[in-house]
């Protein structure tokens, strides 16, 4: 009697604001998702600063990672349908794999790997994170059955491209994955940006797969496009948005300034895991499945973050300071475009007039300006395609098939270059 209600107990319904109501259909699942690792997804914001744009822009990675698995819930139930072989236990291993898919961000996105961990990814970190789920899971009594590999050894298997069933990698991380689909429904929803929409049920219903490859029926081919089209658009609007980068160019500055700080040895304010990647030389070598960086990586949040800045506005240091002080209240790097990279000498003349400005020295000027790249394309033809299936057997590359679509459109990479400066 315990036992059953202690399962049923775990058989939840989260009512999400995207996609309503959302089921976790067992305890593997949902012991998955009251893990530590994945609980601090509820305190990294999904879009990272887009809220500085955006004011909507405050849902969390965890929100999209359980609509992810709702999406893949609703894929192998479509594929189901159609006939294709899918098992129970590689259905709750494809849901376990997409909803641990982005469990390694840390605070802001991709702001820390540009800055205190060195030459570490959040791939790397999703993985770690996964492979240390599955030892925590399996020294429980109910999983110890499931063999050396673990209770998620399938789902990491998937999320490698290792496990013999292709297309189920490819409703994770493709061109027309899962993930994409919730991200732009969730992110156009609490943005406001209507140009993001795309209609994530009628895809799903359109998925088939052939030779052991996801392909999209040819009755699904508008939605194909208007996904493509809604994921250019959202690029420029909302995730490459000017200020959005400024922002994160900002924290950058920020967080590069406060680890050479920390680094000569200047004592200041922050969480103990913050400090731990501040004043030590942490790289990929560090981390491990049971590693002390990736327990400490695993405590960092957006929290640790923003209440570090707000105390290093009153920072001795000036350039930490000043910088700290006008990230809070949002008196952002001014960005303008710029035809061609800074020369040497262009450089050497924002450092001078930084330091003549606010008095400092060349080099603490350079802390005070950015020049960034930003790019991204719609489309790639050397990645997993996606393919539009038609009534006779044949497939056919979408940039091959669409008649409104143009392939050149498609795959270009659209390059803006700009330089940010801290305003004075």
């Amino acid at each position: 009697m315990h036992a059953f209600y202690a399962m049923a107990n775990k058989r939840k319904i989260i009512n999400d604001p995207v996609f309503g109501f959302l089921t976790i259909p067992n305890e593997l699942v949902y012991d998955v998702l009251q893990h530590p690792y994945v609980q601090r997804l509820n305190r990294i914001k999904q879009l990272g600063l887009s809220y500085m744009v955006y004011p909507g822009a405050v849902h969390s990675r965890f929100g999209h990672s359980i609509g992810a698995m709702h999406l893949m819930q609703e894929a192998i139930g479509s594929l189901r349908q159609k006939g294709v072989e899918i098992t129970d236990e590689e259905a709750t291993s494809a849901m376990i794999a997409i909803l641990l898919h982005d469990i390694g961000h840390g605070p802001f996105s991709h702001v820390l790997e540009h800055t205190i961990v060195d030459g570490v990814t959040h791939e790397d970190i999703s993985l770690l994170m996964m492979e240390r789920i599955n030892v925590d899971l399996g020294e429980r009594d109910e999983y110890k059955k499931t063999g050396d590999k673990g209770p998620l050894g399938m789902a990491i298997s998937i999320f490698r491209n290792e496990y013999p069933k292709h297309f189920l990698h490819q409703l994770i991380s493709s061109q027309l994955d899962v993930d994409r689909m919730d991200y732009l429904c969730r992110d156009s929803f609490f943005t406001g940006v209507q140009e993001g929409r795309v209609a994530s049920e009628r895809l799903l219903k359109m998925l088939d797969v052939h030779q052991d490859r996801l392909v999209v029926q040819v009755k699904g081919i508008y939605s194909v496009e208007k996904f493509l089209v809604a994921r250019r658009l959202m690029y420029w609007q909302v995730y490459l948005h000017k200020t959005s980068v400024a922002a994160e160019q900002q924290l950058i500055k920020i967080l590069s300034r406060a680890k050479v700080l920390a680094r000569s040895g200047k004592e200041l304010f922050c969480s103990p895991s913050l400090r731990y990647f501040l004043y030590n030389p942490i790289s990929l070598s560090d981390f491990g499945i049971c590693s002390e960086a990736l327990d400490q990586y695993a405590l960092l949040d957006d929290n640790d973050v923003i209440s570090a800045i707000k105390a290093w506005i009153s920072s001795e240091d000036k350039v930490l300071g000043l910088l700290s002080k006008s990230f809070v209240n949002r008196s952002l790097f001014r960005g303008e475009l710029l035809e061609a990279p800074l020369s040497e000498e262009q450089k050497q003349t924002l450092n001078k007039e930084y330091a003549g400005l606010l008095g400092l020295t060349e080099e603490e000027a350079a802390y005070c300006w950015s020049e960034h790249v930003s790019t991204s394309n719609t489309y790639s033809e050397k990645a997993d395609t996606i393919d539009i299936l038609y009534s006779d057997g044949k497939v056919r590359d979408i940039a091959e098939a669409s008649e409104i679509l143009d392939l050149e459109a498609l795959t270009r990479k659209p390059i803006k270059r700009y330089l940010f400066k801290y305003r004075i």
